[in-house]
């Protein structure tokens, strides 16, 4: 599905945006601290607000990657245990219900604010911070990628319930994911 190679594109831009991340974070620390031994101010706004930015983007990418890839959380108690028909219709209502009218509503209420950022051209408040006009757009972007992939989802959980698998086969872990 063309949802799905969209979907792999924002993993892949978010892979390379933690190698972006990882550097500009270090060189904020490692700027901070020699200015304070210098006692020099070598840390801008501009780098402060880059870092953040690169997190902001990378995060929205992942809404939709982790949902293709079956990262959503989940009650595990009460889901790990299901057979895959089980876990499909769980799976599939859940989508409807709650993903389907959440993304909805996001697309609804970032859309007016983003086009406001991009018509006055918002910009940080502090000196030489960024503009906030393309990260704010970013909200809205992320969440219609998600959308992209929520019908892709329901399409491929119903073509499952329906005996007509498409596309790639998901693989399921057999044992639930934990974060202790």
């Amino acid at each position: 599905m063309v949802a799905d190679a969209v979907t792999e594109g924002c993993g892949w831009i978010a892979r390379v945006l933690v190698v972006i991340l990882i550097p500009v974070g270090f060189l904020n620390v490692f700027l901070r601290y020699v200015g304070r031994y210098t006692e020099t101010q070598l840390v801008n706004n501009t780098w402060i607000e880059a870092q953040w930015y690169i997190y902001g983007v990378l995060f929205l990418l992942m809404f939709p990657y982790l949902l293709r890839h079956d990262g959503n959380v989940r009650v595990d108690f009460w889901y790990a245990e299901r057979s895959e028909r089980a876990k499909t219709r769980i799976d599939l209502v859940g989508h409807l219900v709650a993903l389907a009218p959440f993304v909805t509503l996001a697309v609804w209420v970032s859309y007016k604010p983003v086009l406001d950022s991009w018509r006055i051209w918002e910009v940080s408040p502090d000196p030489g911070g960024l503009p906030r006009a393309p990260l704010k757009a970013m909200i809205l972007v992320a969440f219609l990628l998600l959308g992209l992939q929520t019908i892709a989802t329901l399409i491929r959980l119903a073509a499952r319930l329906t005996g007509r698998e498409i596309g790639i086969r998901e693989r399921r872990s057999d044992a639930p994911l934990r974060i202790e």
